[in-house]
């Protein structure tokens, strides 16, 4: 959750370095699991820039969160090389066993499933990414275990 003194700790670290938004808003991401509406005002005000200008940059780049992520988060290629090795369907099944979109995270707050465009495991494909992991040559056995794996014991 955003707090507003730790937060305001986080901007001043690193307000006096050149291009200071970027490593704030991955240092907020890393401390909070995203990166919070409250944020971006007073990230706007601490580096003299709109709050178009910090939103736009939190939008623009996928990898930040506008709210938070489960405790575990699968990254499932969308790429090319993984859709032509049956990648779609199996990202679908995680979806619906999940029950969740593109970007959801489960009611429990254990995972959040999200759309990555390229792993560079083309050659094992389809391929996904768990909690930083790389997993290559999905098949209905790797995702059983996948599931396995992030489900609360």
């Amino acid at each position: 959750m955003w707090n507003e003194a730790q937060g305001q700790e986080i901007i001043r670290r690193h307000a006096g370095r050149e291009g200071a938004l970027l490593p704030i808003l991955h240092d907020l991401q890393a401390t909070f699991g995203y990166v919070a509406a409250e944020s971006i005002p007073v990230v706007a005000d601490a580096l003299n820039l709109s709050r178009a200008e910090v939103h736009g940059v939190v939008s623009f780049y996928h990898d930040f969160r506008r709210e938070p992520s489960g405790r575990h988060i699968l990254k499932l290629c969308r790429a090319e090389a993984c859709q032509s090795m049956d990648g779609e369907s199996l990202a679908q099944a995680v979806l619906d066993r999940f029950g969740v979109t593109w970007g959801g995270t489960t009611a429990d707050g254990n995972l959040t499933i999200e759309a990555t465009y390229c792993l560079g495991l083309c050659s094992c494909s389809p391929a996904a990414m768990l909690d930083g992991q790389p997993i290559g040559r999905l098949n209905g056995a790797t995702v059983e275990n996948l599931v396995r794996e992030v489900e609360p014991q």
